[in-house]
């Protein structure tokens, strides 16, 4: 299996020289392993490697967390932590006598706001990274660095960036960024996606839940996918697949917690005071979604009912990951009032909020951007905006308002 390079190498080398303690987190079968493996070979040290995965090591870890820093001293790369949070006092005494960056090399497949144990012990001695899916830059030889929208930046970009057709874009959404599938080692999505769903999903599920019903868990995950790029409706799962709201907010809860979902909030303050307070919900890997959702091709999910909120959760997923792929927060929003106005995506940062449509057109219209004005009441400054759509070349509609190729981003 062809390796492909991750964005995040140069950024966790950064930090290696720095931090004695880096936790990467993301999603199960998206490269943490093999990315840190692969920079092991490089660094030239004799790093131990142990994975939690295994049960006796877990055992050890969890009962006596002395022994196991006898036996794994540092340098020590620890896979899927979140197994063992009885390590992190000790891997805080550790740093706390040592201060030896690089010491401790970790991964979870947990998000750390949402790890049980690591923010009490280790909060200000370990540098967080989250690796996603892989994007589409790194999949098709693009260049790091986090989606802006200056104009300069996007005209460099564009000179090394083909132009892609609606189906291409369909191929790209289809078939996803897990690095399993994207480098050929698997030919059958199906039953990758499938093996996906019950071999580690479920078991990890099983680990934050207790006994489930898998079933209803494939029927609920199921629901949640038919429900990309919407406001999230705990009812309507609920009623899909027969469970209680109950239990639909705390699998959600679950599946954010894995990093197979995240949340865009809606953006308010004291001035926008009519904007709806419900989040909208967005899969990492469009993939699963398309799997999820039973499209059988690139060119019936591209055609079928799907296609805009697909695309659309297609271009919020990539604005995501190219944030984190540079160890950035992401500081995305939508906007929704009361009066059916909305915008699709607020990008905050450096005291400016920059409105964003999402548009599966390959020729967007300046009438895309007519909501674009509620924001004008809003604290911060109004920043560039832009239509993200299909076109093939950079463009804009004024000095004001970009045309951005999904391609660029």
């Amino acid at each position: 299996m062809e390796y492909i390079k991750r964005f995040m190498e140069d950024v966790f080398l950064k930090l290696n020289e720095q931090y004695p303690a880096i936790l990467i987190t993301g999603p199960r079968q998206v490269g943490k392993t093999t990315m840190l493996q692969k920079l092991m070979e490089l660094e030239g040290k004799n790093r131990h490697y142990v994975s939690l995965d295994d049960l006796n090591v877990r055992a050890l870890a969890k009962n006596d967390p002395v022994m196991f820093f006898q036996i794994h001293q540092p340098p020590v790369f620890i896979d899927e932590v979140q197994y063992a949070p009885e390590l992190f006092t000790y891997i805080k005494i550790s740093v706390d006598q040592n201060h030896r960056p690089g010491d401790f090399w970790m991964t979870g497949s947990q998000i750390f706001k949402l790890m049980q144990g690591v923010q009490e012990s280790l909060a200000g001695r370990v540098a967080l990274l989250h690796l996603p899916p892989l994007s589409q830059q790194e999949i098709y030889g693009g260049q790091p660095g986090a989606f802006c929208l200056d104009f300069e930046t996007l005209q460099k970009k564009q000179e090394f960036t083909p132009a892609v057709t609606t189906p291409q874009i369909f191929e790209r959404i289809f078939m996803g960024g897990m690095p399993a599938l994207v480098s050929k080692k698997y030919d059958d999505r199906g039953i990758f996606y499938s093996s996906y769903l019950s071999t580690y999903l479920e078991r990890d599920v099983r680990e934050l839940s207790g006994a489930i019903d898998s079933l209803k868990f494939l029927n609920f995950i199921t629901a949640v996918a038919a429900r990309t790029s919407q406001l999230v409706n705990y009812k309507g799962i609920a009623d899909d697949c027969d469970i209680d709201q109950v239990t639909a907010k705390s699998w959600l809860r679950i599946l954010e917690t894995l990093g197979i979902i995240f949340y865009l909030h809606p953006y308010s303050n004291n001035v926008l005071k009519r904007t709806i307070k419900t989040p909208k919900l967005y899969f990492y890997d469009t993939g699963l979604v398309c799997y999820l959702s039973k499209w059988s091709s690139a060119e019936t999910t591209m055609s079928g009912a799907m296609n805009g909120a697909l695309f659309e959760n297609y271009v919020v997923s990539e604005i995501q990951k190219s944030c984190q792929n540079t160890g950035k927060n992401a500081y995305l929003y939508y906007y929704r009032d009361k009066d059916a106005k909305e915008i699709d995506l607020l990008m905050e940062g450096d005291g400016q909020l920059c409105p964003i449509e999402i548009k599966k057109s390959a020729t967007p219209e300046k009438k895309m951007m007519k909501n674009f004005s509620v924001i004008e009441k809003s604290p911060l400054k109004r920043g560039t905006g832009a239509v993200i759509c299909i076109a093939e070349e950079l463009g804009a509609f004024d000095r004001e308002n970009l045309i951005i190729p999904v391609s660029l981003l």
